[in-house]
């Protein structure tokens, strides 16, 4: 099994029903083996969870622990700027809250931040030098 992979990533959240709603209405479905405490969103070759704060503490055997959000940043890359700005609208449409407009930046590409309702950071990004899959999965070209 490769060593450089990721199977799922768990946000720790302060409301999951608040969370799920959320990502529901940015189109996203949750995975049949959702439960009360936990929900489960299958992606192209990884899940994404989200499971109370409070909760991930003692699961990480950290009970009490204070969890927090934006030191990383989870990132959507689109196959043209209309993308990015149409998945801005809805995000905020979503209650997202807006951190940086989508605007072109200087490495080339076009991106924007919004943090979901735990302050979680998304990037929305059209980055012309990586070109996406038809289903949207991103597979880094060889160094030139």
């Amino acid at each position: 099994m490769k060593a450089q992979r990721v199977s799922l990533i768990t946000l720790g959240v302060r409301d999951l029903a608040r969370a799920r709603d959320f990502y529901a209405a940015l189109g996203w479905t949750p995975h049949g083996q959702s439960q009360e405490s936990v929900t489960f969103y299958q992606l192209d070759g990884l899940v994404l969870g989200l499971f109370g704060r409070e909760a991930l503490a003692e699961e990480q055997g950290r009970p009490g622990a204070t969890l927090g959000t934006g030191a990383m940043t989870l990132a959507q890359n689109f196959s043209d700027r209309a993308g990015v700005d149409a998945a801005w609208r809805a995000a905020l449409a979503a209650g997202a809250e807006a951190l940086k407009a989508p605007e072109g930046v200087f490495w080339g590409g076009y991106s924007g931040y919004y943090a979901d309702p735990d302050g979680h950071v998304w990037e929305i990004a059209h980055n012309p030098f990586w070109p996406l899959a038809e289903d949207g999965t991103l597979t880094l070209p060889e160094a030139p």
